[in-house]
C-alpha cells in the first residue's frame, strides 16, 4: 500500500484502546475490522495519528505484522477527507471514506497490490477529529 493518498472524507467495529496527546500531536490506538468475503471478520489494531506540523493531514497506521514487508504501513491523507467521509461518501483516489449506517464508517485503501476495506466506529473517528481540531483549528 502507498504512503500517501491523492484526495483531499449492533456492536462497534472499532473501539478506542489507548490515547496519547501531546501539545503538538494526537495518537489514538483503536481496533478496527477488516471487511472481506469471509463471513468471519478480523479485528486489527490501528493507530490514528495527527501532528500540528502537518495540520491538514491525518495518518492511519497499520502494524508491521499485517504487512508483507514486515514494516508499519502508514496512509497519509487530508483531515478534511476523514471529516467529510463521516457525513457522505468522499474521495476518488487512494483513500475513500463513507458512513456505513449510523455508527460505523468504512475506509477503503487502494494500492497497486489491491484494496483493503476497513470498518471503524464513527464515534472513535469523531473523537479523534475533535482532538486534532483542539490542537490546530480548521482552515478555510
Amino acid at each position: 500500500m502507498p504512503a500517501t493518498a491523492e484526495n483531499p472524507p449492533a456492536s462497534s467495529s472499532a473501539t478506542a484502546t489507548a490515547v496519547a496527546v501531546t501539545a503538538a500531536a494526537v495518537e489514538e490506538r483503536v481496533t478496527a475490522r477488516v471487511i472481506s468475503d469471509d463471513p468471519l471478520y478480523r479485528k486489527i489494531p490501528v493507530a490514528l495519528r495527527f501532528t500540528a506540523a502537518e495540520p491538514l493531514a491525518v495518518r492511519i497506521v497499520f502494524p508491521a505484522g499485517l504487512s508483507p514487508q514486515g514494516t508499519d504501513n502508514e496512509w497519509v491523507f487530508p483531515r478534511a477527507l476523514l471529516e467529510a467521509g463521516l457525513q457522505a461518501p468522499s474521495g476518488t483516489g487512494d483513500v475513500r471514506i463513507w458512513p456505513c449506517g449510523r455508527v460505523q464508517a468504512v475506509v477503503e485503501f487502494h494500492s497497486p497490490e489491491g484494496v483493503a476495506v476497513i470498518q471503524f466506529d464513527i464515534a472513535t473517528l469523531r473523537r479523534f477529529l475533535r482532538r486534532t481540531y483542539a490542537r490546530v483549528t480548521r482552515t478555510a
